[in-house]
C-alpha cells in the first residue's frame, strides 16, 4: 500500500526532470528557431505529458479498486468457507451421531434376529414333532375308525342273525304249540267216543270232557292270534295326518340343527295311502335348498324315494313295500365315514352302500320343514313333493343308531339316547295338518 502511494510523487518528478531536458534541448534549438515556436510546442508536449499522466493515474487508481475489490471478495469467499466448514463439521458430527444410533440399532436387531431364529428354530421343531404327533393320531385314528366300522358291520351281521334266530324261534314254538295243541285235540277225540246212554251216569265226567274239547281250540285260536297280530307299539308319544297333496299343509321346527352333522339317523312310522311317499323331510339353508331330503314324486318312480345330503348327491331307497295304507317303521342312517348308509324297513335292512358323501358335513343354521320339498329357504312347494299319510314318533340323532337300536324302536322298547329333534319340538302346523296324541301306535287313527 506505501509503495501505491509513492508511485504518483516519482512521476511527477520524472515529468519534471523531463521537462527540464526538454527546455535544456529547446534552449539550444532556440538559438535557430523563434521563441514563440519553441514555447508552443514545449506547451504541446506538456499538455500530452499530462494526458497520458492522466490516464496513467486513471489506470493505477483502477488497479487499485480492483484490488481492493479483491480483497473484499477474497474476505467473502473466506466467511462463505468458515461456514460451509461450520455446516460440514456439523453435518458430520450429526453423521456420527446417526452412524452410532444405527450401530447401536443393528447390534439389537441382530439380537433380535438371533432371538428370533431361536425361537423360529425351536417353532420348526415343534411343527416336525406336531405333524409327526399328527401323522401318528391320524393312523391310529383310520385305525380306530376302520375298528369301529368292523365292529358296526359285526353288530349288524349279529343283529341280522339274532333276528334270524329269534324268527326261527317263533316258527319252532309255534309249531311246537300247534302240534300239542293237535295231540290234546285227537286224545279228547278219543276220550269223547263214548255211548250216547252212559252220558247221564257221568255226568261230572261229561263236563271235564266238555272241557277238554274246549281247552284245545281256545289254545289253537290263541296261538294263531299271538303270532298273527303285533304286539302294541307304544312310546310314540304324537301323530301328525296330512290330509292331501297341498302345498299349504306342512311342519316346521322352531330351529334346525345347531351343529354341523357327521352322523345322521332319522326314524319314523309312515302310513300312506298314496301312489308315491311323497317328501318326508326336507332341510336347507341359504347356500343349499337340499342339504338333506327325503322325497319321492308321483311322476318319478314309484316304489322309491330319493336321500338327497348336499345336492346333488343322492341315494335310491327302495319303499314299495310302504305304500299298503298300513304302519310301517323306517330308519334312514347316514354316516360321513367312509360315506356309508343303511336303510331300514320293519327292522329288516332294505338297502345299504358307501362312498355317498364320504367326510361331508351338513351345516347348522338351516329350516327344517315335514311334508314338503323345499326348493327356497321355507318355500318353494310342489304339490307332486308333498306328503299324504300319517307320521308317527319321527326323532333325529346326531350318530349312527345300531341295528339292535332300531329293532327297539320298531317294538315299541322306547327311543334310544342322544335324540336332537322329536316331533314335539314341531313350532307350527300349517295348512289342514293334524295332530293327534297317541301314546301307542294302535290309538294313532
Amino acid at each position: 500500500m506505501g509503495a501505491l502511494k509513492m508511485l504518483p510523487v516519482c512521476l511527477l518528478l520524472a515529468a519534471v526532470c523531463l521537462q527540464g531536458s526538454l527546455l535544456q534541448e529547446a534552449g539550444t534549438r532556440d538559438q535557430r528557431k523563434p521563441f514563440f515556436e519553441r514555447f508552443r510546442r514545449l506547451e504541446e508536449q506538456f499538455r500530452r505529458f499530462q494526458e497520458v499522466t492522466l490516464l496513467r493515474l486513471q489506470g493505477i487508481a483502477g488497479n487499485y479498486n480492483i484490488s481492493y475489490n479483491i480483497d473484499t471478495r477474497f474476505q467473502h469467499l473466506a466467511d462463505q468457507y468458515d461456514t460451509v466448514a461450520n455446516a460440514l463439521n456439523m453435518s458430520h458430527a450429526a453423521l456420527r451421531e446417526d452412524l452410532g444410533f444405527l450401530k447401536t440399532w443393528m447390534k439389537k436387531l441382530q439380537r433380535r434376529t438371533k432371538k428370533l431364529a431361536s425361537k423360529l428354530s425351536a417353532l420348526a421343531e415343534s411343527l416336525s414333532e406336531s405333524h409327526k404327533q399328527s401323522s401318528v393320531e391320524r393312523l391310529h385314528r383310520n385305525t380306530l375308525q376302520k375298528e369301529l366300522e368292523s365292529l358296526r358291520e359285526t353288530s349288524r351281521s349279529q343283529g341280522t342273525k339274532l333276528e334270524a334266530l329269534e324268527q326261527q324261534l317263533k316258527n319252532t314254538l309255534h309249531k311246537e304249540v300247534l302240534a300239542s295243541g293237535h295231540h290234546e285235540l285227537a286224545v279228547a277225540q278219543r276220550l269223547n267216543q263214548t255211548p250216547q246212554d252212559k252220558l247221564p251216569e257221568a255226568g261230572g265226567s261229561q263236563g271235564h270232557s266238555v272241557k277238554k274239547l274246549s281247552s284245545p281250540m281256545c289254545s289253537e285260536q290263541a296261538v294263531t292270534v299271538a303270532f298273527s297280530l303285533p304286539s302294541p307299539v307304544c312310546n310314540v308319544d304324537s301323530m301328525l295326518l296330512f290330509p292331501n297333496a297341498s302345498t299349504e299343509n306342512f311342519a316346521t321346527f322352531g330351529q334346525g340343527f345347531q351343529t354341523g352333522l357327521h352322523e345322521l339317523s332319522v326314524c319314523s312310522w309312515v302310513s300312506t295311502h298314496a301312489r308315491s311317499l311323497g317328501t318326508i323331510l326336507s332341510y336347507a339353508t341359504e347356500e343349499n335348498d337340499n342339504k338333506l331330503v327325503l322325497h319321492g314324486r308321483n311322476t318319478a318312480a314309484l316304489a322309491s324315494i330319493h336321500f338327497v345330503i348336499g345336492d346333488p348327491a343322492f341315494r335310491e331307497l327302495p319303499v314299495g313295500q310302504l305304500l299298503d295304507g298300513r304302519w310301517h317303521h323306517m330308519c334312514v342312517i347316514w354316516s360321513s365315514i367312509q360315506g356309508k348308509y343303511w336303510f331300514y324297513v320293519d327292522r329288516r335292512l332294505a338297502s345299504t352302500g358307501s362312498k355317498f358323501q364320504e367326510g361331508y358335513e351338513i351345516p347348522p343354521d338351516g329350516s327344517l320343514v315335514l311334508g314338503q320339498e323345499q326348493d327356497v329357504v321355507g318355500g318353494g312347494f310342489d304339490p307332486s313333493e308333498a306328503f299324504v299319510g300319517r307320521l308317527a314318533g319321527l326323532a333325529i340323532w346326531n350318530r349312527t343308531l345300531m341295528p339292535g337300536e332300531v329293532s327297539s324302536i320298531a317294538i315299541g322298547k322306547g327311543l334310544p339316547r342322544g335324540t336332537i329333534l322329536k316331533l314335539a319340538d314341531v313350532s307350527s302346523l300349517n295348512g289342514s295338518i293334524q295332530k293327534v296324541n297317541c301314546t301307542c301306535l294302535e290309538r294313532c287313527l
